[in-house]
This record gives structure tokens, C-alpha cells and sequence, in this order.
């Protein structure tokens, strides 16, 4: 039995507190706001409903002390929205945690920037390895249940140089979990950093007009929509490429997931195979330009792929006018405020200066 601190309650989190108790570990379960966490806490427990069944589960421990809850833990697995990942890197450098981290997931760029974080701080970093997606699709329906629609099928797993034994307990928590070459690859792998803004962005006054009464993955997957994706998605791989890295299309990589049928994915419909996809296919919406689709999915999806374009020397125009239009709709500097250059750690390296950080060789 491995002891995991999940650190953040919302559904990634509650839905992987629920996953590995099932599996028999010891889950102690952490979030900052005290709102979130409390419903949890009166429970006492948390009902969950969907892919894993239905029933309701006690988790060995629920605190909103971070001390508490690491000491003592195998490892630390980190279910929080990007923007949050500073300052929880921050509060772990200043508790100088040496336990292995997973980040599950690492949306674009996520072990770089704990990298840097621990390095501002003086403090040498735990362990550190990222997953590619989320390994659930949920939703949290009241404030003490989950609604889990989907359980990854595989998604890409890496860390940095010797940080292997974060990699490990990643793989021995998931078995769904496939080794990538480095963090650039599971960074790039990102699905939502594609499959997010096209939509979000030429469906904004839709979203606006409705607050989300409308189903994101069915309705607002037009054909202009999905062009734009396809556009998207090849500036993606183009980045990749230039790092050495052939990774799936979108469509193939949500086949694998399992947010798209297989069979839908070989027909060539990329619209259609996204629409009919059962783990999605019930998710309204955002209700406004606040939502996470806009915050994080720009700033911390477009914003570090963009800042791996510009060292392999990439163009990824549609990119770039897509932030710059969700910039000018939203009115907040998605850009500045997301994951750059500098906030990676990464503003003054070449092609093979930054293959050398992430694999340990040029």
C-alpha cells in the first residue's frame, strides 16, 4: 500500500482520491480552500458515480495543512489547475519537500516550471514527473461527489534527468502510464492546449449569449471550429518535430486516451469523432470568459508551445491569433500572465540547449 497525497479537491482530485482508495492505497486528501475541502470533510466521504460505478468512499485523510499531509507520504500527486502550480511549487520549496512529485497532469511545461520555482527559491527540487492529460474525465456535480465519465487509457509520462523514481511511483499509481522520451513530448501531448481554444474563442459570444447552455464538445465543434483544431494541431506537431518528438494527431491521442472511439477516429471526421465521444459528450460549455478553458488553456497550453516554437524557430500563427483574439475578448493578458520563456527557465537556451536539460545529453 503506497500513501499518496493528493493535493487539490476539486474533480481531478477527488476523482483520483476515490480511483486509489479503491485500489487499497492510503489517500490523504489536500486542498488550500477551505470551501472546497469542507463539504468533503462533514461527509466525511465522497460519492462518486460513472466509469468506476457508483458508491461512496472514506479517504484516509482530508486537511487543508499541507504539512500534515505530505509528512510522512510516498509521494505527491498534484491535481491542481495550472495557474495554481507556482504558488503550491512555492509553499513545497519552502518546506524543503524531497518526496517524489507527480503532476497529473503537466499541462504544457509543467516540470520546467516547478524546476525553476524550487531553483528561484535556492531549494533543490523532489523528484518531479508529469503526465500528459488528466487521468480522468470528471466533473464534480455537488460539492461533496464526482461524476467520473472516463478513465484514461494511456496517457505519455516523463520527467527530468534522474528524477526517475518519480517516474516510477507515476507508473506504479497508473499502469496506464507510458514513458516518453522527456517533458517536451508530454508537454506537447497536452490535448487540451489543441482541442480547448479553437472552440473557446469562436464560440465566446455563444458562451457569453448563454452562459454554456450549450454541450462544448457536440455543439461548438463546427466545421470552421474543427478546421481551426486541425490547423492548431499541425503547428503542434511541427513543434515537436523540431525537437526530435513524432507524436499522434489529436484525434489519434484521444483515441488512446479514450475520449474518442477508435473506430469513430479511422473514419477521418475529426468533428464527428469528437462529438460522439462518450466521456465528453454531456460537458456543457464555460459559463463565462473566466473559465478555465481561457485562463488556462492559453496561458498555459499556447503560452509555453508558443515559447517552444520560438527557440526551434517554428511559426505557429494560428496560435498566436488565437491568444491574441481570446486576449482581446477575455481582456486579461492571457500571455504575460502564463508560462513564458523565463517562467519555464528556459529564455536563453538554443534547440540543443534545452534537448540537454530535459534528457541530461546534447
Amino acid at each position: 500500500m503506497t500513501c499518496v497525497a493528493v493535493l487539490g479537491a476539486g474533480a481531478g482530485g477527488t476523482a483520483a482520491a476515490v480511483d486509489l482508495t479503491l485500489r487499497g492505497h492510503d489517500v490523504r486528501l489536500w486542498n488550500r480552500s477551505k470551501a472546497t475541502l469542507e463539504p468533503l470533510k462533514v461527509a466525511g466521504k465522497i460519492d462518486y458515480e460513472g466509469a468506476l460505478g457508483d458508491g461512496a468512499v472514506e479517504i484516509a485523510g482530508m486537511d487543508h495543512d499541507l504539512v500534515g499531509t505530505i509528512t510522512g507520504a510516498d509521494v505527491v500527486v498534484v491535481t491542481l489547475p495550472a495557474p495554481a502550480h507556482e504558488h503550491l511549487a512555492g509553499a513545497l520549496a519552502e518546506l524543503g519537500c524531497t518526496i517524489p512529485v507527480v503532476l497529473d497532469p503537466g499541462h504544457t511545461g509543467g516540470a520546467l516550471h516547478w524546476r525553476n520555482v524550487f531553483a528561484r527559491t535556492g531549494t533543490a527540487p523532489p523528484p518531479i514527473a508529469e503526465l500528459s492529460t488528466l487521468t480522468y474525465v470528471a466533473r464534480k456535480q455537488t460539492p461533496s461527489s464526482v461524476t467520473i465519465s472516463g478513465i484514461a487509457g494511456r496517457v505519455h509520462a516523463a520527467c527530468l534527468p534522474g528524477d526517475g523514481h518519480a517516474l516510477e511511483s507515476a507508473r506504479a499509481l497508473w499502469p496506464s502510464a507510458t514513458p516518453a522520451q522527456d517533458v517536451l513530448a508530454t508537454g506537447l501531448a497536452n490535448v487540451n492546449m489543441v482541442l480547448h481554444p479553437p472552440g473557446a474563442v469562436l464560440s465566446a459570444a455563444w458562451v457569453e449569449a448563454t452562459r454554456g447552455h450549450f454541450l462544448f464538445y457536440v455543439d461548438a465543434m463546427t466545421p470552421g471550429v474543427v478546421r481551426t483544431i486541425e490547423l492548431l494541431d499541425a503547428e503542434r506537431l511541427e513543434v515537436a518535430s523540431a525537437f526530435g518528438h513524432v507524436l499522434p494527431s489529436l484525434i489519434e491521442e484521444m483515441a488512446a486516451v479514450g475520449t474518442v472511439d477508435p473506430s469513430d477516429a479511422e473514419a477521418g471526421d475529426p468533428g464527428s469523432a469528437i462529438a460522439h465521444g462518450q466521456a465528453n459528450r454531456r460537458i456543457r460549455a464555460p459559463e463565462s470568459l473566466s473559465h478555465r478553458y481561457y485562463r488556462e488553456d492559453f496561458g498555459y497550453g499556447l503560452v509555453p508551445m508558443m515559447a517552444l516554437a520560438r527557440i526551434a524557430g517554428v511559426d505557429v500563427n494560428i496560435a498566436a491569433a488565437l491568444l491574441r483574439i481570446a486576449e482581446a475578448a477575455t481582456g486579461e493578458e492571457l500571455g504575460a500572465r502564463g508560462l513564458t520563456a523565463n517562467r519555464l527557465g528556459i529564455e536563453n537556451l538554443d534547440v540543443d540547449g534545452l534537448v540537454a536539460l530535459v534528457r541530461g545529453h546534447g
